[in-house]
């Protein structure tokens, strides 16, 4: 577990394709309980420590993950989330080269409870929700492309299922069409950057997570 910022209030951790964000049915110990766990050792706290979920990201995404040490910032994060107030950065590696360097992706989108998979449509159809995605290529290598990507809106998998539409499935995520899958489980998607006004001190907070320990994703750091 990568602690990225901590303060009385906050807690970010860069999370690896490997860790759950919250316990599922794998019964895998989800990173809420790694950051109990390791704020209950730091500070030598009896009994149960809080840790609020501010967020997820999907498992096989790595990045930036904030938690809240304190009911309080639990509830003034939340508010800011479903405000539009925080300012999240992606990086989405892909095989083919995007249509423009940058664009403006709007797609309606609804999720299959079955699959856990959402699709994303050209036009509102019932019981769709609209997406819209901000794109720009930052990068290239020999076989891939570097996507920074923002959301408008927090849909479910929208970055996966809105760059699928469009032919860019990320690589390795296979449930979104790619041809393979990468050695580690992962996809390459990549929280990468957040910024916002910290929900107690009102200072500005900007982090950003180191990409994965990937070749690929290093050679695109530099």
């Amino acid at each position: 577990m990568e602690v990225l910022y901590e303060d009385n209030h906050i807690i970010i951790i860069n999370k690896s394709p490997k860790e759950i964000v919250q316990g599922d049915k794998t019964g895998d110990k989800p990173l809420s309980d790694m950051v109990k766990d390791y704020l209950k050792k730091k500070y030598n706290k009896p009994g149960n420590v809080f840790c609020g979920v501010v967020h997820r990201l999907d498992r096989p995404t790595s990045g930036i993950v904030v938690f809240a040490k304190t009911s309080k910032a639990l509830t003034r994060l939340n508010e800011m989330f479903k405000k539009g107030e925080i300012d999240k950065t992606y990086w989405a590696i892909v095989k083919d080269v995007p249509p423009q360097n940058e664009g403006v992706l709007v797609h309606y989108v609804i999720k299959n409870e079955k699959n856990n998979k959402s699709t994303a449509y050209d036009t509102e159809k019932p019981h769709t929700q609209k997406a819209v995605l901000h794109y720009k290529l930052i990068g290239r290598s020999q076989k891939y492309y570097l996507l920074e990507v923002k959301i408008e809106t927090g849909r479910h998998h929208q970055i996966r299922c809105q760059l699928a539409k469009i032919g860019l499935p990320i690589k390795g995520d296979l449930k979104y069409g790619a041809q393979r899958s990468n050695p580690d489980g992962s996809i390459s998607l990549h929280a990468r950057n957040i910024s916002f006004v910290h929900p107690v001190s009102k200072q500005i907070i900007d982090i950003t997570a180191p990409v994965p320990d990937d070749p690929l994703w290093k050679a695109f750091e530099i």
